[in-house]
């Protein structure tokens, strides 16, 4: 299966605490490490384990954080000839873990200039691949413009909502195949006739077209950061 993701690479720093805090809280971090990341990218390398030929449509920063994502994904085996090097600052992640739940706090970074351009520019692979995936972490205009191109093409358009963000979601939605929100991103949604729905319910498993429940593989949770995206 050949899989073609335009989207967002980010670098995580990630922090676990002891809980989550309250205001006016100071707490110790117990662990930090550093993390190739994005919604897009994650998506990309899961594909890529799983044996699928896989390309990445993005941005990244003139910075040591663009070229480690760079280099981490070709190790990975994901092609990444449409990842385009642009000035500034590669895309921040810092997810923040405790009690087995995680928070993302995201700095866009070159997401933000990933575009129209950069979709049209990549217009022949898309139309060849079998998948096209899409989430909410780069701007509505190109991946609208990434959506139309494989639905010209048959490219089945899966889109996972999120993060939720209005326009983006409006851009998309008319062109997907398959939406894979998680139970708060659904209400956030507007989900049209005739698109096949994949719930994700965390240790519950996901539930398909409110119908066929999907159970999870027995695990003991170490990191759920990008457990929704792959």
């Amino acid at each position: 299966m050949s899989v073609v993701v335009f989207g967002s690479l980010n670098h995580d720093t990630s922090l676990w605490l002891p809980h989550f805090p309250s205001p006016d809280e100071t707490l110790p971090v117990v662990r930090i490490e550093e993390f190739c990341g994005g919604k897009g990218a994650n998506q990309a390398t899961a594909a890529a384990r799983l044996g699928a030929e896989v390309a990445m449509i993005g941005c990244v920063g003139d910075d040591p954080f663009g070229r480690t994502l760079t280099d981490q994904l070709v190790v990975n085996g994901v092609n990444v000839d449409h990842v385009r090097i642009v000035e500034g600052t590669t895309g921040r992640a810092f997810p923040i873990i405790a009690d087995g739940e995680v928070i993302i706090l995201i700095a866009a970074g070159a997401n933000a200039v990933t575009g129209v351009a950069d979709a049209d520019a990549a217009a022949d692979t898309i139309a060849a691949a079998d998948v096209l995936l899409l989430q909410g972490e780069v701007g509505a205009d190109g991946a609208r413009r990434a959506a139309e191109l494989a639905k010209e093409a048959n490219t089945l358009v899966v889109f996972n909502p999120a993060p939720v963000v209005a326009d983006v979601a409006a851009a998309i939605l008319p062109f997907a195949d398959i939406v894979t929100p998680n139970r708060a991103e659904l209400e956030q949604i507007d989900v049209p006739d005739g698109v096949r729905l994949v719930v994700t319910l965390g240790p519950e498993g996901a539930l398909v077209d409110e119908a066929i429940a999907i159970p999870t593989f027995p695990t003991d949770v170490i990191d759920p950061t990008g457990a929704g995206d792959s």
